[in-house]
């Protein structure tokens, strides 16, 4: 099989680590992976902040470099589940029918639910507490949505207790937003930061020594308020734990 590796435009240009520990990562579990030089965005802040056009630009730029491959990988829960339930729609009104909507996965899902891997030979002597992201959770299912009521899982905590010496905890309000949103950040500017707070505050709690997650904008924000505060907590997206040697 045949992977796109997708990375998203502000993992590129604000966390271009992540990006690089996406290809090592798949690269160490086998896969046949092409990272296409003339990727960009997949048109999700353009959508967001009501620029139809030029996300649908976008949305056909992204299926013209994707639909080649077997699957479409990326690490950005949020990006992903932008391809996935909003480039059918964005497409369709041209008469176009999404080839990429169907074989796009995030990273960590693709990893635990196509690839199965027996181990991962990573290691990280740390504690992390794990963040779900709200359209990781509630548009690809990564974790089980609280408010569904169904027996807890989560594919972050299963592909975490894989790496040596982790030690892995949950916050309490699970899978509740850290505020961010996209638009939200911008438009709601101090609802944003108090959830934010709010979320930081909870993965501390855990003890833990940083937040992971598989979604950059997530953490990002996160990593606002703990700059902002002087906080004694730091981030990490999932992906550099799972390519770690150290």
């Amino acid at each position: 099989m045949k992977v796109g590796l997708f990375i998203p435009c502000y993992i590129n240009a604000i966390y271009p680590n992540v990006g690089v520990a996406s290809y090592k990562l798949l690269k160490s579990l086998g896969v046949d992976v092409d990272y296409p030089l003339d990727q960009t965005c997949c048109g999700q802040p353009m959508a967001n902040a009501g620029f139809e056009d030029e996300s649908m630009k976008l949305a056909f730029r992204f299926e013209d470099l994707f639909q080649k491959y077997d699957y479409i990988v990326g690490p950005s829960a949020s990006c992903v589940a932008f391809v996935k339930e909003n480039h059918p729609r964005i497409l369709g009104t041209e008469g176009h029918v999404c080839q990429s909507a169907g074989k796009i996965y995030d990273l960590c899902e693709f990893i635990h639910d196509v690839l199965k891997p027996a181990k991962i030979p990573a290691r990280f002597p740390h504690k992390v507490s794990i963040h779900n992201s709200c359209h990781g959770v509630r548009e690809l299912f990564i974790s089980a949505p609280s408010e569904l009521n169904i027996p807890y899982y989560n594919k972050l905590r299963d592909l975490l207790n894989m790496v040596e010496g982790i030690e892995v905890f949950e916050p309490s309000h699970i899978d509740e937003c850290c505020g961010f949103g996209g638009m939200f950040a911008v438009e709601e500017q101090a609802v944003s930061v108090c959830m934010g707070r709010d979320k930081v505050k909870d993965h501390m709690a855990t003890g833990a020594e940083y937040i992971v997650g598989a979604d950059s904008s997530c953490l990002m924000h996160m990593q606002g308020v703990i700059k902002r505060e002087h906080l004694p907590i730091q981030i990490i997206h999932i992906v550099e734990i799972l390519a770690s040697q150290s």
